[in-house]
Parts: C-alpha cells; sequence; structure tokens
C-alpha cells in the first residue's frame, strides 16, 4: 500500500472513531461536572445533580443545634462543589458561586447482618447553601428540595433561621467549617475563623 495513503486511510479511521466516541459519549451537564448553581427563568434554584462527585467534606448524625431529643435521629452527609474546596485550601475562604449540598437519610439499626450501630437509610431530602454575591443581596441563600422538586425558591425572608444560625456560629463565613474536621486545620493555618465563634 501507498506509504501516503496508508497514512490517510489511517487519519480518517481514527476521525470517524473520535466522533463515533463522541456522539456515543453522555452529556454531561455544567452543573453536574463543575457544580456551578443554576437557576430557572423564574429565579429558583434547578436541584443539584451529581453532587456525589463533589468533594466530601463529613457526615453527622443526630445532629442538632437546640434543646431537646429527637425521637428519629437523621444521617447528613455534605458535599461542596470541586472549584471552590480547591478555592478554599488555597486561600480559606470561599469564592462566589460556591454551592453546599448536605442530603438527608433516615436511620436503621436493624437489617442484614447488622448486630450494633446505625447507618443510613430512606433518603429524606436535600437542603443548598449558595454563594452568589450579585444574586443574593445578603450573599447567602438557603433551599429545600424535601421530595423531587427539580426546583425551588430560596428559603425567605431573605434573613431567615437558617441564615441567622449560620451567620452567627459558623467558623468560617456562612460554612460550619468546625464540624469538618480536614477543612478546619486549614481555616486555623489561613487565620480564617470568625472572631466571634468559639470552638469549644
Amino acid at each position: 500500500m501507498n506509504k501516503a495513503l496508508g497514512v490517510g486511510v489511517f487519519v480518517l479511521a481514527a476521525a470517524g472513531l473520535a466522533g463515533w466516541i463522541v456522539k456515543t459519549k453522555p452529556v454531561v451537564r455544567a452543573a453536574e461536572s463543575v457544580g456551578m448553581p443554576q437557576f430557572d427563568a423564574g429565579g429558583k434554584l434547578v436541584r443539584p445533580t451529581g453532587y456525589r462527585k463533589w468533594a466530601y467534606l463529613s457526615s453527622g448524625y443526630g445532629m442538632s443545634y437546640s434543646q431537646g431529643d429527637s425521637d428519629h435521629l437523621m444521617f447528613t452527609n455534605v458535599f461542596v462543589t470541586p472549584s471552590s474546596y480547591d478555592y478554599y485550601v488555597e486561600h480559606g475562604t470561599w469564592p462566589d458561586k460556591t454551592m453546599f449540598v448536605l442530603e438527608v437519610y433516615g436511620s436503621a439499626s436493624k437489617g442484614s447482618i447488622n448486630l450494633h450501630g446505625n447507618y443510613q437509610s430512606s433518603f429524606m431530602g436535600l437542603d443548598v447553601e449558595v454563594k452568589d454575591e450579585k444574586r443574593f443581596a445578603d450573599k447567602w441563600a438557603y433551599f429545600d428540595f424535601d421530595g423531587t422538586e427539580k426546583s425551588a425558591s430560596s428559603i425567605s425572608p431573605s434573613k431567615n433561621d437558617c441564615w441567622k444560625c449560620h451567620d452567627q456560629n459558623a467558623a468560617v463565613e456562612h460554612s460550619f467549617v468546625q464540624f469538618y474536621p480536614e477543612l478546619l486545620p486549614i481555616a486555623k493555618h489561613k487565620g480564617t475563623i470568625k472572631s466571634t465563634v468559639h470552638l469549644e
């Protein structure tokens, strides 16, 4: 075979294969791969998807910020957008467009071979926190996805109980870094823990 012709055939075959790969590869939305908050035409936050691919921060079990016992203790898992995590590691603060997802699961103790302790059971909902300095007058806003809603409005008023609690008690900006063991040392090193917050 003519050498030049052989090279041409190889290039065409490679191009065809690349085209087939591009056509068959699943389309991943920006909100899923990057974690940027997306809003619909009505200003509602589009339900975050693919957040389990984001940076995992920590889990909690039966955590409560108020007195009293709960009959049903919940598990919570916290994720943050990858680019925001990288920024935090470098600066000790959160950049604009940061989005946290806190997923809530019920707890169970009896099932399969488990004899002690608790494990996560049924999905209960999502709590989402978004930092958007242009969209929100108070920079941070909070959203609840209790069921299968595709979008949700921010909790109102803007300075609601969630906002106030985070503003007063969160270690770094509006994030409870005091409960994230891998992030707390970074905040201490960078000196970004709020002076009004007591960690112990």
